[in-house]
Order: structure tokens, then sequence, then C-alpha cells
């Protein structure tokens, strides 16, 4: 196995070919500067940085991918000191790639970003580089049913409370041992970058940033499958609510409105292109397409009454004049002859009458 002095001394005689130290130093600090900045992650300086530091990262990758600087079948100890930092770069490509702004890919990119970081974790547990548990693959989580949003949730059982209290309880130690390796590693980080620290010292300070990472890498996995979870609601609620766009009217035909039967087939006949109809026959098309306008109107209550009680008062009166009712045609006549005797307004005390 080939190691990465080797790999940069054959490369500093061929100046046009960056070294792999280079490069991993290169998106490392991109990331670092990408990581503490103040100004908005959306903005376009910040995704330039974004962009070169995976550009970096991926070429470093491919380059350790081809040396095959790692092997299942040595120990931790085995691997070289300047080797080790290399542990970091699915880490790394994972941290850079959650930093990209871009909502119509965000789906693709968090799950390319889940990949990196369950990748530097399983080589992590190989060389049993801490204690922990690996999440579970993303085709685990989708072979889980997911629960119907109609459906009532189901109770918590004893087991899902355990399980919960146990990653809590997991999430503060790791809180804790991130604390832990930070302050650790700010006290020997200028030694290390200054080149004062010898070879222990700098095999500590790679181990370490190695922890850290783990316990970043379980941190953004576990929210990284709940955004995706949200996404694909987002997509399905969007397929949902997508409507076919409805087709468009065909434009209407131009007509002769004409008084009667005899008007239309005069002016049919001079203009045979020009269909024409009468008046009953455009209100006879109209009615049976409900467009009239006291079509689908319903009368309102008090309307409806008032109408009843004028049609049963109408129909009393012609009942009693059919019957010719004695009583009714002498308070008529009675009526009458007041009228005759009195003036209009006689009794109106207030217009003086």
């Amino acid at each position: 196995m080939a190691s990465a002095e080797d790999v940069n001394h054959t490369q500093n005689s061929e100046s046009e070919a960056p070294k792999l130290a280079d490069l991993l130093d290169r998106g490392w600090k991109l990331y670092e500067e990408v990581d503490t900045t103040n100004e908005p992650t959306g903005s376009n300086p910040i995704q330039v940085k974004v962009k070169r530091g995976i550009m970096q990262l991926e070429e470093a990758s491919r380059m350790v991918a081809q040396l095959a600087l790692f092997s299942r079948n040595e120990e931790l100890e085995e691997i070289a000191t300047t080797d080790l930092k290399y542990l970091m770069l699915p880490a790394l490509l994972g941290a850079l790639t959650m930093k990209q702004v871009n909502l119509s890919k965000r789906l693709e990119q968090v799950q390319m970003a889940r990949v990196y970081f369950l990748d530097f974790l399983k080589r992590c547990k190989e060389y049993n580089v801490g204690k922990f548990e690996l999440p579970k693959t993303s085709e685990a989580s989708d072979d889980t049913p997911e629960e119907d949003g109609s459906q009532p949730p189901a109770p918590l059982r004893q087991a899902d409370l355990i399980s919960m209290a146990t990653q809590r309880q997991a999430k503060i130690e790791r809180y804790k041992q991130r604390k832990d390796t930070e302050a650790k590693l700010s006290e020997i980080r200028a030694a290390v970058e200054d080149g004062t620290a010898d070879d222990e010292v700098v095999r500590d300070f790679y181990l370490l940033n190695i922890r850290k990472w783990i316990a970043v890498a379980l941190e953004e996995i576990e929210s990284i499958d709940q955004e995706i979870e949200i996404l694909k609601k987002m997509d399905v609620l969007k397929q949902g609510t997508a409507q076919p766009s409805q087709p468009k009217r065909p434009p209407m035909k131009p007509f002769i409105l004409t008084k009667d039967a005899l008007q239309a087939k005069v002016f049919g006949a001079g203009y045979p292109s020009l269909p024409t109809m009468t008046v009953d026959d455009w209100y006879e098309q109209h009615r049976r397409q409900g467009c009239l306008p006291d079509q689908g109107i319903p009368r309102g209550p008090s309307s409806s009454a008032d109408y009843d009680a004028e049609e049963r008062e109408k129909e009393e009166k012609e009942r009693q004049e059919e019957n010719d009712d004695e009583e009714a045609l002498q308070k008529a006549r009675d009526w009458d002859n007041w009228k005759d005797t009195h003036r209009r307004g006689y009794g109106n005390r207030q217009n003086m009458g």
C-alpha cells in the first residue's frame, strides 16, 4: 500500500498535477471559511467557495481510491500519521454538500450528503475509532411503512419510550464528548499548524478531529432523515394539488338575431355562412343551458312568503265572487257608497283634510 508522502514526492516533479495533501488542505480550509463566516449561506461568494471546496475534496477522494490508502485488513495503528487525515474526506464532502442551496435539487443534495456521512462512519467503525452505532441505511428506512395522515397515530409502546430515552442519552453523551474534543483540539492546534508538534501530538490531533466528525456525522444524518421525510411529503402534496389545465373554449360563431322565422329565412338565404335563429329559439336555447338571469337564483324566504300570501288573497277573492258571497258583495257596495259621499283624505287630521 502506497503512502501519501510517496505520492506527493512523485508529484513534486509534475508541477501541473496538484498534490493530495494540498487538495485536502484547500478543501478543509474552504469548509472552515464557509462554516465560520457571517455572510448568508445562499450568497454567491459563499456558494462559489462551496463548489470549489467540493471539487477539491472530490479530486482528493479519487486519488485516495486509486492509491488504496485504506484497507479493511489493517488496524488503526497500522495507518501512517500523515494518512489519518484522509479518513475525514467523506465527512468534509458531506458537510460542504449540506451547504449547497438549491431548492429544486435539495432532496438529491441531502441524500448525497447522507451517503458521504454514512461512508465516513462505516470506515471509522471498521477501524474502531470511537464507540457508536451506525444509523440505518436509507433502504431500510424506505421499507418501513409510512404513517397515513388520515389515521390516528398509534400509542407509544414501552419499547418505543425506552428507545427514545436511549437516543436522548446518547445524544447528550455525544454533545459532551464533542465539547471535550474541541477543547483538546484548541490546545494543540497551534503547535500542529506551526509544525513544532512531534509525531504523537500530530496523530492525536487527527484522531481528535476524526472523533469530532463522528459526532457531527451522527447528528447530521439524524437531521437529514427528518428533512428527507419532509421533502418527500412536500413532493406528494405538490403532485396532488397540481390540476390539469382546463381546455380552451372554442370561439363563439357569429349569428344574426331575428324576430321571427320569416326573417330567419330571409337572412339565412342571403348569408348561408352565418347561422340565424329567432328570439324564441334563442330564449329556448339559453333556457336549456341555464344561462338566463333568473335561472339558478333561489328565492328568499320572505319574498316567497309574500308571493304565496298574495296568491292566496287573490284566490279567496275569486272564490267569493264566483260563489256570490252576499256579505262580501254588501261590503263592497258599502265601500263604494262611502267613497261617493266622502272625498279623498277625509278624516286625515295631520294633513288638515
